[in-house]
Formats: structure tokens, C-alpha cells, sequence
């Protein structure tokens, strides 16, 4: 398996200024697994070259199934338990920079002790999407072979769970947060400050004497952009410019999976400044996607032929022929 994504599926409640809904197909992995999904299979490739771990419940709709096999994904390191799959309810204002939570229902995921299929302990990438930290542990010690690991976390589990949350950094190559995340995590108001703390690991448990943070780092700024801190330099880009913001669910996890979708058959990217500026690029259009759409609604339509134009106007924009 080329990517293996770990994280949440879940049924999303979302009310924003432009839109609602409930009973949305949604969480971490699928956001992540559709958007890498996109840029990974082809038609006339089997098997599929993304797969899921997750678990979700008794009432997870056959329907919702079939979205996520139709895309590409491969859904053996999902099980299905007895209870509700997760569920999330929030509501955006405003700008929509921010989201008020309104509840949470961890529901199946409570106890859930993933197993990686046996096939699948290799990956090119494993990726750790927003889940509790001791889970992200658990499943990185189940995959030694992993060539790139990679992990996103929440505010939640960086201030309740901060001793397992410092562990699972220090065992990735690469940390896709965002800047309050960083910031918390720290303790420092200053950006670049924070992420040198953080890569050090002097801001994580136990200090630099406990061992460094990840090698690499990746700041996900909302409507600012993104700014990453590389082995091989620094890249800093603006967010894509778009006037349709109907929905920001998942555009964290939506960029991320298809960054790392970019870094796939790439040996040694990290270190490459060029690879991780094109993977940057399309992560950035991608999640404008499903920022322009109600839940999945907009990275599950993407079409290839106006997803390339954009990336060509956005390129335009960044001084990148």
C-alpha cells in the first residue's frame, strides 16, 4: 500500500453562513483518503494504492461505503463494531476562521485499538490523522517499515494529552499542524520560535534530553497560508484566493492528504526543496475545494480538467511557471 491513513469516519452535523446539513459523511480519514485518493488512482489501477483504518458502526450506511470504494479507497483496515460511529456536531460564524463546537459523540472509536492489516505494516506513507495520541503511538510501533511517517494532532489532545502527544511527534519524520496547535504545544506566541522549540524538542515532555521533535514541520495558517520548515529550507505560500467559502471542514485534512499524495514514489522528499513546493501547491488548491462545498461535497466533485486550470492560475499567483 502506497498510503495508509488512520483516523476518524464520521457523521458530521455543520452549520455555517452559507450552509447546513446533517448526517454528513466526514472525518479525518475521509478527508484525508478522498483528497489523496484524487490524485493517486487512475482508472485503470487496481488495487488501490490508499488505504483506511478506521472503525465505524453499526449504522454506517452502505451507501457511504460505496462513495469511498468508488474513489479508490481500500476499506480492509476498517471494521465495523457494534454501537454509532462517530459523530461531531459544530457550527462556523463570521469569517468562519474558527468553529464552535457543539458536540461530540466518540461513540465506536472510544476503545478502538487499530490493527494494521499484516499486508499493509510497510507503507511508502503512513499517515496519523487527528486522533488520540496514545492511538497514533500505538499504530506507528505497528509499522517499522513505514518509509515516511507522518502525523496531524488536535488542541483537545495537546492540552489533555500532552506527555503521549510529545511522544508521538518524536517518533515521525513530519508534523502537520496548525498555528494555534503549535503555539499551545509550546507556549510561544511567535511562530518561528514555536516551531524551533517543537522541532528541537525542547518544548515537548521531558526537553531536548528526551530526544528531538520531528524533522520536518508543516503550519497550516487557515486564510494566512501555510509555512513549512524543511531539512532542506523554508517555504512559505498564501492561501488560494476564493470568494465561495461555503464550508471549512476538513480542509486541514484535505490538504494534508494531498500533499502526501505528492511525496508518494518520492525518495528522500523531505530534502527536496522543489518536491515539497509542488506537493504544497496542490495541497493549497485542494483544500480549496472543500472549502467551496458543504462536507465532502466539494473534493468528492472535483473535476480533473478546471482542478488543473486553478493550479495553473494558483501557480501564476505563487511566480511558479
Amino acid at each position: 500500500m502506497d498510503m495508509v491513513i488512520v483516523g476518524s469516519i464520521s457523521y458530521d452535523d455543520i452549520q455555517t453562513p452559507e450552509a447546513s446539513g446533517s448526517d454528513l459523511l466526514g472525518g479525518a480519514a475521509v478527508y484525508a483518503g478522498l483528497a489523496a485518493s484524487h490524485h493517486l488512482v487512475r482508472a485503470d489501477e487496481k488495487p488501490t494504492r490508499v488505504g483506511l483504518v478506521s472503525a465505524v458502526g453499526d449504522d454506517f450506511e452502505p451507501h457511504d461505503q460505496m462513495v469511498l470504494e468508488k474513489a479508490g479507497i481500500n476499506l480492509a483496515g476498517v471494521v465495523r463494531r457494534d454501537g454509532s460511529t462517530f459523530r461531531w456536531s459544530g457550527r462556523y460564524s463570521g469569517a468562519m476562521e474558527s468553529v464552535e463546537t457543539l458536540a461530540t459523540e466518540v461513540n465506536v472509536l472510544a476503545d478502538f485499538k487499530p490493527e494494521i492489516p499484516s499486508h499493509w505494516s510497510d507503507p511508502e506513507i503512513l499517515f496519523c490523522a487527528s486522533t488520540h495520541p496514545a492511538t497514533q503511538v500505538v499504530v506507528l510501533d505497528q509499522c517499522p517499515g513505514a518509509k515516511l511517517t507522518v502525523l496531524d494532532s488536535f488542541l483537545f489532545w495537546i492540552e489533555t494529552e500532552f506527555e503521549t502527544v510529545s511522544e508521538a511527534l518524536r517518533k515521525v519524520d513530519l508534523a502537520i499542524l496548525n498555528e494555534n496547535e503549535v503555539c499551545a504545544l509550546t507556549g510561544e506566541a511567535i511562530l518561528p520560535r514555536a516551531m524551533k522549540a517543537l522541532m528541537s524538542g525542547a518544548a515537548l515532555h521531558g526537553g531536548v534530553g528526551a530526544g528531538s521533535g520531528p524533522r520536518a514541520l508543516i503550519i497550516k495558517r487557515g486564510g494566512s497560508g501555510v509555512l513549512a520548515q524543511l531539512p532542506c529550507g523554508a517555504i512559505a505560500l498564501p492561501a488560494h484566493p476564493t470568494d465561495k467559502i461555503v464550508d471549512p471542514t476538513g480542509c486541514g485534512d484535505t490538504f494534508a492528504g494531498a500533499l502526501l499524495a505528492h511525496l508518494v514514489g518520492r525518495t528522500g522528499a523531505l530534502n527536496d526543496i522543489d518536491v515539497m513546493r509542488r506537493a504544497l501547491i496542490h495541497a493549497t488548491v485542494t483544500a480549496s475545494y472543500t472549502l467551496g462545498g458543504l462536507g465532502i461535497s466539494g473534493i468528492a466533485s472535483m473535476d480533473r480538467g478546471a482542478y488543473h486550470a486553478r493550479v495553473d492560475r494558483y501557480r501564476r499567483i505563487v511566480g511558479m511557471s
